[in-house]
């Protein structure tokens, strides 16, 4: 069985946190909100890996396309 969080996939509002480098406060929030991929285990939030670098990419595409217009008018 695997142990550590590299081999097993799933990390902890803990280790999203700190591999996102931001307060466990902001992946409740995030992971309340559904704006975040989260699963619950026995009512504590759980992460996969995977998911999470997909949403991190996703999250560099939206961010990106969502400010390119804006700046078009700026001067």
């Amino acid at each position: 069985m695997a142990t550590s969080t590299g081999e097993s996939g799933i990390l902890t509002i803990r280790e999203v946190a700190a591999y996102l480098k931001v307060t466990e406060r902001t992946i409740y929030r995030l992971a309340g909100a559904k704006k975040i991929p989260a699963f619950k285990v026995g009512g504590a939030w759980r992460f996969s890996r995977t998911d999470i670098d997909v949403w991190i990419k996703q999250q560099s595409i939206v961010g990106h396309s969502d400010n390119e217009p804006s700046r078009r008018g700026e001067k």
